[in-house]
């Protein structure tokens, strides 16, 4: 796993594209960071909207508002940190064919950029929970060893990402194709839980979408925590720690397959 203990030995060369990322991110804005809160709170007005008042289908979900951007914000930060990281070995071509240095550090780098926004959205929600849902003041604070475990599952799979399309262009407007139908296969503006009995009788296909679909546990361990007053299940914790395993492995795989052939393939 030396890959991932190139952040630890060259810190300071990962710090320095940490801040690269992050000033041109929000270079030249007066509120910085905080414009992080604007996307997801937008998004969950318009999603009050079509799914609470147009579609009526929030029935059945106690503060919907809160499951909502619960579920969101991860979303935000896996959608975001894989498109980022997918452009990130190609747009920094010119530094990786000049210089010879960890080069899996360009992608954790966008990830890092993106994981600031993911921290002010969770400390917004922490606050939220506490105030909304007073059972959940002794779960809540199990996103807090759960939401690096996330991070680990992102790094790993944005890094994948990465590697892949130095070589093979394609995978970033498959990517991006995918995305879309992928949230919404993903229970974020819906719960299992409330599904029509009709909906129920496939089961199967319930079954594929609540495991097979790898960002389903993970977030809905996170999401428990904090709108929950029972806490994330145990199966979605395991989940988590296992795919954040799994996800790390194949990065590290996958990067050291394709490391000597970028400077050449970019």
């Amino acid at each position: 796993m030396a890959v991932y203990g190139d952040i630890v030995r060259y810190r300071d060369l990962f710090a320095n594209l940490f801040r690269r990322d992050l000033h041109a991110k929000y270079r030249g804005s007066v509120l910085g960071v905080l414009w992080s809160l604007v996307n997801p709170l937008a998004l969950v007005a318009v999603y009050l909207i079509v799914v609470g008042v147009i579609w009526n289908k929030t029935k059945g979900i106690p503060h919907y508002p809160l499951y909502l951007l619960a579920g969101l914000a991860p979303w935000i930060f896996f959608a975001t940190s894989l498109q980022t990281a997918a452009r990130s070995m190609v747009d920094s071509a010119d530094l990786i064919r000049k210089v010879r240095f960890p080069r899996q550090l360009v992608a954790f780098s966008v990830v890092a950029t993106q994981a600031v926004t993911f921290a002010v959205m969770l400390g917004l929600l922490i606050v939220l929970s506490l105030i909304l849902v007073p059972g959940a003041r002794d779960t809540v604070w199990l996103v807090l060893p759960l939401a690096p475990l996330y991070a680990a599952f992102v790094a790993g799979l944005a890094l994948t990402v990465a590697s892949v399309n130095a070589v093979l262009r394609d995978v970033e407007h498959i990517l991006a194709a995918a995305l879309l139908p992928w949230f919404f296969l993903t229970p974020i503006l819906w719960s299992f839980q409330t599904l029509d009995p009709s909906q129920q009788a496939h089961h199967k296909l319930i079954e594929v979408l609540k495991w097979g679909n790898i960002v389903t546990p993970p977030l809905s361990a996170l999401r428990d925590s904090l709108w929950s007053s029972s806490g994330p299940s145990a199966s979605s914790v395991i989940y988590l720690a296992v795919a954040a395993v799994i996800s790390l492995a194949l990065g590290s795989f996958v990067f050291s397959r394709v490391d000597d052939r970028l400077a050449v393939e970019l």
